[in-house]
């Protein structure tokens, strides 16, 4: 995924693509993609990604969506347990990070399911 962030960057160096950011583009796809992923690896329910948004119903435990918002550069949560939450994108640490309680996405997310389907949840991605 880094030769694809490179790539992009090197192609905006020579165009002018006035507002697009190509970390934030190629970095929410990759987010949303590899919590997909891991949520159907661990049998969460069977979650759902169409158009930059990310769902995961659990029945009665409620669902919990997860969307880009390119304007703002931000991953968004909506959680039955914690309510909305915004996410921006660290290069240095390389995670999605709620910038107003300094918690990242993936914490959220182990801590939250883990209460919820009362078992060990990880959602990071196995490599």
């Amino acid at each position: 995924m880094d030769h694809l962030v490179e790539f992009f960057e090197d192609l905006g160096d020579e165009f002018d693509f006035p507002g697009y950011d190509v970390t934030y583009a190629v970095r929410g796809t990759e987010c949303l993609s590899k919590y997909r992923d891991r949520m159907r690896f661990l049998t969460l329910s069977s979650p759902d990604a169409q158009s930059g948004v990310l769902t995961l119903k659990l029945g009665d435990k409620g669902t919990y969506v997860i969307n880009k918002q390119p304007p703002n550069k931000q991953i968004w949560l909506s959680s039955p347990i914690s309510g909305p939450k915004r996410y921006d994108y660290l290069t240095e640490s390389r995670q999605w990070l709620n910038t107003r309680d300094g918690e990242p996405l993936q914490a959220l997310l182990n801590r939250e399911l883990t209460s919820l389907l009362q078992q060990d949840i990880d959602v990071r991605p196995v490599i």
